[in-house]
């Protein structure tokens, strides 16, 4: 069974990832497999504790606690995950994206991404949007992981506001990926869905809705306990996304770019939302 992965290395927002992985992970019904990249012993420096150092001494223990620290923090957020971990050599990067292709979606947190030395192509966040084989999810700010309830669903937020998830839609034919995946994520948390399109007047002066009506009625009919709203948005594609989002649980946009030069090149607007979101974006592969 493909697992939900999470890659993490020493900082809060990578724990922060752990939680929304392990919450996520109890959801679907999959094992939660937590990475850690060790990329020392590509550099050919000492990995044991230094001389008259204690034995706990050194970067590979180091490691080994970057991981148990992350086991820890999934059992606690959710403790009917089933958790395992992994320290494979080499570079982050490089070993996400060979983990994601035996991965139900993979998880990361946004340490970097909205800094100057977090830029594209230097964020790995970034980076595995484009080049991961399946779904990504990138843990932004403060967000927390929706509690888990009976039947695998879960509420938004017990006792507070409604946070809906939020679907950047292109138009029907395309988005049928991100649409399927913001329904399910909807379904399985209890969350209204809200389809936001950003799209130009049309002849007659208005505004087009994200899906002609009896594709909005397809997808009401395959998810039925799933509240689907949609709204068009206007301004650049990007901005306009991250600001109806402001309030989302989770933002769901679609990326067309295999390479992650032809996203820099062209502007994408996954790209845009992975640096200025206020929530966890899921960037998902679509038809270029």
């Amino acid at each position: 069974m493909n697992p939900v992965t999470v890659g993490v290395d020493d900082s809060e927002d990578s724990l922060r990832a752990v939680e929304w992985a392990a919450a996520e992970a109890v959801r679907r019904g999959r094992p939660l497999l937590i990475v850690h990249a060790f990329i020392w012993p590509m550099l050919n420096v000492p990995l044991g504790p230094a001389p008259g150092a204690p034995p706990e001494g050194g970067l590979r223990h180091a490691a080994e606690r970057v991981l148990d620290n992350a086991a820890a923090r999934a059992r606690a957020a959710a403790p009917e995950a089933e958790v395992t971990t992994e320290m494979p050599e080499g570079e982050p990067f490089v070993a996400l994206v060979r983990h994601s292709r035996h991965a139900e979606l993979l998880v990361v947190g946004s340490r970097g991404l909205g800094e100057v030395g977090g830029l594209l192509l230097s964020s790995v966040g970034a980076r595995l949007a484009i080049e991961a084989a399946c779904p990504v999810v990138v843990v932004r700010g403060s967000a927390k992981p929706d509690e888990p309830v009976a039947g695998g669903t879960a509420d938004a937020r017990p006792g507070g506001p409604v946070m809906p998830v939020v679907a950047g839609v292109a138009g029907p034919g395309d988005s049928e990926a991100v649409l399927a995946f913001a329904c399910a994520h909807a379904a399985r948390t209890g969350q209204p869905l809200m389809l936001a399109h950003a799209g130009a007047a049309g002849p007659d002066g208005h505004a087009r809705p994200p899906l002609p009506e009896p594709d909005l009625a397809r997808w009401r009919k395959r998810f039925p306990t799933v509240t689907i709203d949609q709204e068009t948005l206007t301004g650049r594609p990007g901005k306009a996304l991250t600001d109806a989002a402001s309030s989302a649980s989770l933002l769901v946009v679609g990326s067309h770019h295999h390479h992650e030069l032809s996203a820099l090149w062209h502007g994408s607007v996954s790209q845009h939302v992975l640096h200025h979101a206020t929530c966890p974006v899921a960037i998902v592969r679509t038809a270029p």
